[in-house]
């Protein structure tokens, strides 16, 4: 007599992730760009030539310029410029200690003056603000009368390095009296003041920035016409582009069909454009962002398969098979990973292909190399997680700030970047460099601090606070404080190497910066917008890529 033998069913986990909020609402633009793609187009180029003939012909020592440079990049069109405000900006930092002293008292100048150079990467000091404090050595109450002034060193405070006393102090002295001046001030200052306690412009992402600050600059009594209407126009066009390439990427995703073969995992395509937009908007990046969309979106899978839904036994073969990376790993693989293996060989092999056209093709294998690093890492949370072993907070963080996925991604977002780059600055971004290291930390301290209750509901590798917890005896909020801290020195890390940017050009550690900017967005104030994007993350998005401005 033969003896069924009944296969058990695999045990799964599962998320209970929503379905995603956009379904084929993207795809609808395809058809809408066939046409003549944005009818403006005469009227922008005119405006741009106009606002630039504006930029040149006043004087860099003019303190008027430093306004019009700062409007310009707030209003989010300063990539029209760059070649313009870069030398405006050089002759400024020649002429920095004689310009600071002209200044006098003048602390919106000054503290201007300082943030922008700062920005661009330019080793201005902070010693200019020296002449702010009292003989006892505080900031003097008297700058309290000046919001503007205030508001401007505020900005300037957030660009501080590790050792510089007085921006720190600044920082307090500003976040201290600004909140309490709102109610006295104009419309249009109370409002950037309330915008900036909550984002800083060096944590403010550009497009979202522009957005914001068009409709404020519109309100300002005495703004530029000109100006105003050239970066209206500009964001609408930019958008246009926007949901072309969105179009084009839904109807990529949908060949994937997610929803059916991997029902457990986020669907999340249009999220992880808009994360990729944060990194850059400009539409000489069209081929990198679909480069890194394409590449995100097939990570947050593979985030899944390994922390909701596969066995460890799966999971070993699946790490081996993108180790080796070859499509006759399809075999050993079960049906639902095979859906995603496919998917991330054929991404690499289309840019591969499209990049050996010029030449560029042994880039792809640094990010098939970090990808590789990536699912190590991904594999050890696994086994950590099925042991129910809580690591110490190092042992911890050593893998965690390569799962954080930003290593990965800050060479990825290199890929498409252009011939500028050279094998150098691969092999730089390859061998952790601080900026990317830090930016891996406010990733992973602030998706922690954001997603680890759930997490741990849900079944999952203790996040950074379990082990901290666990190994220094603390209560969860001590352990947020100390993050916070943590995150706020990454930030300083940052600011430091944007400052010694001799290494790699100013292009590179902006991505690098950015990718730190769309972190801040979507785990500010321990709350995961990306896992839970059907709220706050949406009506974002929909002003990003929806909405156009009204003219």
């Amino acid at each position: 007599m033969e003896v069924v033998v009944e296969k058990l069913p695999v045990p799964r986990r599962s998320a209970n992730y929503h379905p995603s909020v956009w379904g084929d609402h993207f795809l609808a633009y395809a058809s809408q760009h066939k046409e003549k793609f944005f009818e403006g187009e005469g009227e922008l180029q005119r405006l741009r030539e106009e606002v630039r003939k504006m930029l040149t012909e006043t004087p860099d020592e003019f303190p008027g310029k430093l306004d019009m440079i700062d409007t310009i990049q707030r209003l989010g069109v300063s990539y029209h410029f760059e070649s313009e405000i870069e030398a405006s900006l050089q002759k400024i930092f020649d002429a920095y200690s004689e310009l600071n002293h002209k200044d006098g008292n003048d602390l919106h100048t000054t503290a201007l003056r300082f943030r922008l150079l700062r920005q661009k990467g330019f080793h201005a000091s902070c010693d200019v603000f020296d002449k702010f404090k009292n003989p006892e050595g505080d900031f003097k109450e008297s700058l309290a009368s000046d919001a503007r002034g205030m508001l401007s060193l505020y900005e300037a405070a957030n660009f501080g390095v590790h050792g510089e006393k007085v921006l720190d102090e600044a920082l307090k002295f500003t976040s201290d009296n600004l909140e309490s001046m709102v109610p006295n001030l104009s419309n249009f200052l109370a409002a950037q003041v309330v915008q900036a306690l909550k984002v800083p412009i060096q944590k403010t992402l550009t497009r979202l920035g522009a957005r914001q600050y068009i409709s404020l600059y519109q309100q300002h009594e005495s703004h530029d016409k000109l100006l105003l209407k050239f970066a209206k126009l500009d964001f609408n066009k930019l958008q246009k582009l926007h949901q072309k390439e969105l179009s084009g990427l839904t109807k990529w995703w949908k060949g994937l069909d997610v929803a059916t073969n991997l029902p457990f995992a986020r669907d999340r395509l249009v999220e992880c454009y808009f994360w990729i937009l944060g990194v850059y908007f400009e539409p000489k990046y069209c081929f990198a962002r679909e480069v890194l969309t394409k590449v995100i979106s097939i990570t947050s899978i593979i985030d899944d398969i390994y922390d909701v839904y596969a066995t460890p036994d799966e999971l070993i073969v699946f790490t081996d098979a993108i180790e080796r990376w070859h499509i006759n790993e399809l075999d050993r693989l079960p049906s639902y990973m095979k859906h995603c293996y496919r998917a991330l060989l054929d991404i690499y092999k289309e840019f591969e292909e499209k990049l050996a056209k010029e030449g560029q093709s042994d880039r792809v294998n640094y990010s098939k190399l970090e990808m590789k690093k990536l699912a190590k890492g991904y594999l050890q949370e696994a086994i950590w997680f099925h042991n129910g072993y809580v690591p110490k907070v190092e042992e911890r963080m050593k893998v965690a700030l390569v799962t954080a996925g930003y290593m990965m991604l800050a060479t990825t977002s290199m890929v498409g970047m252009g011939d500028s780059l050279t094998a150098q600055t691969f092999d730089w971004v390859t061998n952790e460099p601080l900026i990317v290291r830090a930016a891996s930390v406010i990733g992973r301290l602030m998706d922690d601090m954001a997603g680890h209750e759930l997490e741990q509901e849900g079944g999952h590798v203790a996040t950074a606070v379990e082990c901290y917890v666990n190994e220094y005896g603390v209560t969860k909020r001590e352990a947020f404080d100390e993050f916070n801290k943590q995150v706020a020195n990454a930030w300083k890390d940052i600011n430091g190497e944007c400052l010694n940017s001799n290494a790699v050009p100013m292009a590179v550690l902006e991505r690098v910066v950015n990718l730190a900017k769309v972190i801040n967005l979507l785990y500010k104030d321990e709350e995961d917008w990306y896992t839970h994007s059907a709220t706050k993350l949406k009506d974002t998005i929909t002003t990003a890529l929806i909405d156009p401005i009204p003219m």
